[in-house]
């Protein structure tokens, strides 16, 4: 699969190969960087494993982020 076919830089994904919901960092050949919205460490998946995410869902993810950082004072 080509660049052309991966999420864009931003969209938030599911990878349902893991289960995991992360926003694309980066693409690069057949592989895309995705974190986890709400911060920490990076993974990789392939274009085919993952599903964009509608916005109600990155508003649920932007809810929870901004919940977690007003918990720990940021």
């Amino acid at each position: 699969m080509s660049d052309k076919n991966a999420p864009a830089v931003g969209t938030l994904t599911l990878d349902t190969r893991s289960g995991r919901v992360g926003r694309v960092m980066d693409v690069m050949w057949s592989h895309v960087q995705l974190r986890p919205p709400q911060g920490g460490i990076e993974w990789g998946a392939r274009p085919e494993d993952l599903r964009a995410l509608g916005s109600c869902d990155d508003l649920s993810s932007r809810v929870a982020q901004l919940n977690a950082h007003s918990r720990s004072g940021l």
